[in-house]
């Protein structure tokens, strides 16, 4: 996989830690070969961690010597993977907190390229290249988030550059995943730069409408192997997101001893009032299903019972309540089992929580989901229903205190004031961490879950 193109000085790009404090990723696909000629900002490969896949843009131009290593290989971080011939520019000191003087008048004054944060994509993500005109920029070294030095001529930017939005790298990516335009925010950082609040705070300001699927969890099956022709059995390598999981099920079924109860609940006048939130105007645009109430009621019991929003601290011995509430739903990908969260859920409005949910669903589904997205959870639904499976006793997330399992809602042959009657029913279940969850505090959290469900009035009255 190499090219003899000794004329120019060789720079090799690294294997970047592309979440936080990861060790490693795998190669899963190229865009450039040796002989090909790349730009500072263009995305070279894409890599899949234990937590997402992401797409890596190079730090400086060149034309591409060797590609270190081969589609499938597992990379440690900080391993060279590419080897580029950058004609002679030294490598630029990492960028400083703040610009003054002359020199920040230069860097407003002048387009400057991309800031590129390894990891998180570029601006425009894309598979394809994106050539540039003008001086390439002088790279940094080995960092992340180093960006070039001024330029003394601007580069081709999608619409005018002097226009440009400032954020750093992490926010456009963030801006680019919930599809909010950072030329529509007024920014409230230093320097008029766009910070992370003021991207959350356009969303929560202007939910969009996005579409929720009819099975928003759990909804997309891994894809299994290819088969060969006459094979008796198939392996395939533990990898990414399914290694990941796979040590972190292990971790957290030997480490917190974990309980599950279960209640059958009639939900009939719950599934009513989800066709009737259907025809609310406020609504309007957002798909409404089961799974937004049992959310809502879930976090409704969670105000009631702050302690089951907890994690154990065994470094310290000590049990960390959270006053937040940053809820996970697990959805299977084709890459494996993934658990994002919605930040700070208790603080949204029903519509606000029903565009969260079917955005964390869709990003998942089509693979986008930020490594950001899947840290910091602190209590998890499962919605193994949409499987027709009636319940199930699942596994805490590692640093979680409560899971709750959503079966199948289904008509059942009911008890319903004093005759039997075909009513919708379902069963949950919800797994806790006994160190931080005894018997009556877990009850009661179901049984306010269930009465929520079964008498969905209480969302008002509770809340």
């Amino acid at each position: 996989m190499t090219t003899d193109m000794s004329a120019a000085p060789a720079r090799e790009f690294k294997m970047p830690d592309v979440g936080e404090g990861l060790t490693e990723a795998e190669i899963l696909k190229w865009y450039v070969q040796p002989g090909d000629t790349v730009t500072d900002g263009q995305v070279v490969c894409e890599v899949e961690t234990a937590k997402a896949a992401v797409e890596l843009p190079i730090p400086y131009d060149g034309v591409v010597r060797e590609l270190r290593f081969e589609e499938g290989a597992t990379v440690d971080v900080g391993v060279p993977i590419i080897t580029v011939d950058a004609p002679g520019s030294a490598p630029a000191p990492e960028e400083p907190a703040q610009r003054t003087g002359a020199e920040g008048a230069e860097q407003e004054a002048a387009p400057a390229r991309t800031p590129v944060l390894v990891g998180y994509g570029v601006a425009e993500s894309s598979t394809k290249r994106r050539p540039r005109r003008g001086t390439p920029g002088v790279p940094g070294q080995s960092a992340p988030a180093a960006p070039a030095a001024p330029e003394p001529a601007p580069r081709a930017e999608p619409g005018p550059a002097a226009d440009r939005p400032l954020a750093k790298p992490p926010v456009r990516k963030l801006a680019k995943d919930l599809g909010v335009d950072l030329a529509a925010i007024a920014p409230t950082g230093p320097d008029g730069v766009i910070t992370r609040e003021d991207v959350h705070a356009a969303v929560a300001a202007a939910p969009a409408a996005v579409e929720e699927p009819q099975a928003p969890v759990n909804g997309t099956a891994a894809a299994p192997p290819e088969q060969q022709p006459g094979a008796r059995e198939t392996r395939t390598p533990v990898k990414g997101v399914r290694k990941a999981t796979a040590a972190a099920m292990v971790g957290s079924a030997f480490t917190a001893p974990h309980v599950t109860e279960f209640v059958t609940v009639d939900v009939t006048r719950t599934v009513k009032l989800v066709e009737e939130l259907k025809a609310d105007p406020e609504l309007a645009g957002l798909r409404v299903g089961p799974l937004l109430l049992i959310a809502r009621a879930l976090l409704v019991a969670i105000r009631r019972h702050p302690a089951v929003n907890a994690a154990w601290d065994e470094a310290n011995q000590e049990i960390v309540t959270k006053h937040y509430v940053n809820l996970g739903i697990a959805a299977a990908t084709p890459r494996g089992l993934i658990v994002p969260n919605i930040k700070d859920a208790q603080d949204k409005t029903l519509p606000e929580l029903a565009a969260a949910l079917a955005e964390l669903v869709s990003t998942a589904r089509e693979g986008r989901t930020a490594p950001g997205a899947m840290q910091g959870g602190t209590v998890t639904i499962t919605n193994v229903g949409v499987f027709g499976v009636d319940s199930g006793t699942p596994i805490l997330n590692p640093g979680e205190a409560a899971i709750l399992a959503v079966g199948t809602i289904k008509p059942q042959p009911w008890v319903h004031k004093g005759k039997v009657k075909p009513r919708q029913v379902t069963t949950l279940a919800l797994s806790f961490d006994h160190r931080l969850v005894d018997g009556e505090l877990g009850s009661r959290v179901l049984a306010d879950v269930a009465a929520i469900l079964e008498q969905p009035k209480r969302l008002i009255t509770w809340a």
